[in-house]
C-alpha cells in the first residue's frame, strides 16, 4: 500500500503539516526535524500523490517546453537550466522537439494543451503567431523564448540578437579584416537580426558587402547544422575575391565552414577567419578554437524559469514581460592572428 504523508507524521510524531513544510524545503521549521523527515520519507519510499495534489491546487505543477532540435546545445542548456530552478519549486518540466517542422510544432502544443500544462514555454518555428493565440485563450501562461514575432504581445526571453552580428563583425574589422562575408540563417526574427547586425556594421565603417556576400545556410526547412556549414563555405570558396573572414548565424555552421576549409587546405585564420554564434561547449576544444558569440543559453533558461514562478504566483498580471540579454564576445584562436 502506498505510504501517505499521514503516516510519516504519526510514525514521527508530527503533524501533516510539518511534513509537508520539510518535503518543500520551507524555512519556518526546524532543521533537525526537516532532516530527520526528510530521511524517514527515504526510507520508507514515498511518492507524492501529485493526482491529488492536483486535483487540491488546481495545478499540474507541470511546464511544458517545445523546441526547435533538442540535440542543439543551445536550447539543451536552456533546458537543463529551466530545470533545475523549477525542481527547486517543485515544478517539472515536459520538453518535446517539433525537429524545425511547424506542424510537428502545433501537434505537439495540441498534445500539451490537453493535459492542461501550467505554462508553455515556445522556441518556435512558425511564420506567424496565430497559432499561440489558441493557448492565449486558455488563460494559461505562455513564454516565447529565442524568438519573438513583430506586433504579437507576449512574454519572451531571448538575446538581442541585432548586436549578435554586430559583435562578430565589430570584432572581425578590428583584427583587419575588410572582405568579411556571413552565412546566414533562416529567414525568422533572429536570422534576419543577426543578417541586419552585420550588414549595418559594414555600412558604419564604410565597408562594401559584395553580391555574393551573405550566404544562404539554411534548407527550407529552417534546419542549419554542419552539412549545412560545408555547403555554404562551397559556395564561399567560389567567390571572387575570396572573404577573407566569415561571421556564421550559429556555431554548428561555423564548424562545417570550418571542417571544408581545412579540406581544401586552408589556414585558420591565416588564410580565413571564422567567427561563429552560440559559444557551445564543444568550441573550445576545436582543433583551432572558435571565437564566438555567447548567447547566454543557461541565463535565458534562468530567466524563463523565474518569470513562469512570478506568472504563477501572480496570475493577475496580463502584461507581457520580456527579458532581452546582451551577447558577449568570446575571442579564440579562429578569428585572431596574433
Amino acid at each position: 500500500m502506498a505510504v501517505r504523508l499521514k503516516d510519516i507524521a504519526d510514525e514521527l510524531g508530527v503533524s501533516i503539516v510539518t511534513v509537508s513544510k520539510a518535503l518543500r524545503d520551507r524555512p519556518d521549521i526546524a532543521q533537525a526535524t526537516k532532516l530527520k523527515i526528510l530521511e524517514h520519507v527515504k526510507r520508507m519510499n514515498y511518492r507524492p500523490n501529485l493526482t491529488a495534489r492536483s486535483l487540491v491546487t488546481g495545478r499540474s505543477f507541470l511546464i511544458g517546453l517545445v523546441v526547435p532540435d533538442l540535440i542543439h546545445p543551445f536550447f539543451s542548456e536552456i533546458a537543463k537550466s529551466l530545470s533545475t530552478i523549477l525542481r527547486k519549486k517543485d515544478y517539472f518540466l515536459i520538453v518535446s522537439s517539433s525537429e524545425s517542422d511547424a506542424t510537428l510544432e502545433q501537434e505537439e502544443i495540441e498534445h500539451m494543451l490537453a493535459h492542461r500544462l501550467d505554462c508553455y514555454v515556445i522556441a518556435s518555428c512558425q511564420r506567424d503567431p496565430e497559432p499561440f493565440r489558441k493557448i492565449s485563450e486558455t488563460g494559461v501562461p505562455l513564454i516565447l523564448i529565442d524568438r519573438s514575432f513583430s506586433g504579437y504581445a507576449c512574454n519572451f526571453v531571448g538575446v538581442n540578437d541585432r548586436r549578435a552580428g554586430e559583435l562578430a563583425t565589430e570584432h572581425l574589422i578590428e583584427q583587419g579584416y575588410r572582405r568579411i562575408a556571413h552565412i546566414r540563417g533562416p529567414a525568422t526574427n533572429v536570422g534576419n537580426r543577426r543578417a541586419d547586425g552585420f550588414l549595418e556594421t559594414m555600412e558604419r565603417h564604410g565597408l562594401e558587402v559584395p553580391e555574393g556576400y551573405v550566404i544562404p545556410g539554411v534548407k527550407a526547412d529552417g534546419t542549419v547544422g554542419e552539412e549545412r556549414g560545408k555547403r555554404a563555405m562551397d559556395t564561399v570558396l567560389k567567390l571572387d575575391p575570396r572573404p577573407e573572414a566569415i561571421f556564421c548565424f550559429n556555431d554548428n555552421i561555423a564548424v562545417g565552414a570550418m571542417f571544408r576549409a581545412f579540406e581544401v587546405g586552408l589556414r585558420i585564420p591565416q588564410d580565413l577567419a571564422i567567427i561563429g554564434c552560440g559559444n557551445y561547449h564543444y568550441s573550445s576544444k576545436l582543433r583551432v578554437p572558435l571565437s564566438s558569440v555567447d548567447q547566454r543559453a543557461a541565463e535565458i533558461g534562468e530567466r524563463t524559469a523565474k518569470m513562469i514562478i512570478s506568472l504563477l504566483d501572480k496570475p493577475a498580471t496580463t502584461r507581457p514581460r520580456t527579458v532581452v540579454l546582451d551577447p558577449k564576445l568570446v575571442v579564440r584562436a579562429s578569428s585572431q592572428l596574433s
